[in-house]
């Protein structure tokens, strides 16, 4: 057998492949090698100065057009939306109505949520992935698959009929961002008056939020290994920051603490209602 480290077997191979498409890379380029120095020459000759033309004669002005900033503040109509939805009917239907986030017109589907409504527990996580944007529900890719099972090692599953069993889980953005990519602070708090509204639909007792962006969004800090481990509130809910499974993916070392997160996850839930 060739130990050589430039060998890869087709196994390794096609994770290695499913690992690039889960990051976002969904296009081959670069069939043949670039010759570097020519391409600095085509881009200096790209940089020299073009003759202006000869200036024309003058012509109408136009008639001035709309003021920039001139329709609804896209936070305000969100807000107005999610405080007049009643049910998380009424809330994804607003939420699937609202043009103020450009995220809506570059993707598949919109993810709204997937379990038990009645669940104590809801999970927050950031955005719908490659495999999220084409199913439409949260957490079904290779993180998904990593999050059922971390929750079903202290006995939870968002299919569980019985409250004190089941999860309930939604996003930060029902939309995809392009190419997986963080999203921007803008993107974050014109989707914020809905995930608000989603968490006072569900009511739950406990709120796990999973990585920077959820925190960021939710309690407005950053820094999810300074942050998990501990106890947080949003309102009167208890709420614990979690690791995201795509960076255990990424970081198996990790599990460790991420175990020791469940574990305070399953004695608070233990416990009849949420406690201070």
């Amino acid at each position: 057998m060739d130990s050589s480290p430039d060998t890869m077997s087709p196994e390794a191979a096609l994770a290695a492949l499913e690992w690039q498409i889960e990051l976002g890379a969904d296009e081959a380029i670069g069939d043949r090698p670039i010759n570097r120095y020519e391409l600095a020459a085509k881009q200096a000759r790209a940089k020299e100065p073009v003759k202006a033309p000869a200036p024309s004669a003058p012509s109408a002005p136009s008639a001035p057009g709309p003021e920039a900033g001139s329709g609804p503040d896209p936070v305000d109509e969100a807000e107005r939306l999610a405080a007049a939805a009643n049910t998380l009917e009424e809330l994804r239907a607003a939420i699937a109505a609202f043009d103020g986030c450009e995220l809506k017109k570059g993707a598949r589907n919109l993810v709204f949520a997937d379990g038990n409504p009645a669940a104590r527990l809801m999970v927050i996580g950031e955005a719908p992935g490659r495999e999220e944007d084409r199913i439409g529900r949260p957490f079904v890719g290779r993180a998904g698959h990593l999050l059922d099972r971390m929750f079903a090692a202290i006995g939870l599953s968002r299919s569980a009929p019985d409250p004190d069993r089941a999860l309930y889980i939604t996003n930060i953005l029902p939309w995809r961002p392009p190419q997986n990519r963080d999203p921007t602070p803008g993107e974050i708090a014109v989707m914020r008056p809905f995930v608000l509204r989603h968490i006072e639909l569900v009511d739950p007792d406990v709120i796990v939020l999973m990585g920077n962006i959820a925190c960021q969004a939710l309690l407005g800090r950053r820094g999810i290994t300074r942050l998990r481990g501990h106890w947080h509130e949003l309102g009167r809910r208890p709420v614990l920051p979690m690791f995201h499974p795509a960076y255990l993916l990424r970081n198996p070392s990790a599990k460790r603490e991420a175990w020791a997160d469940l574990l305070m996850l399953k004695s608070r839930l233990e416990k009849p209602h949420a406690e201070d």
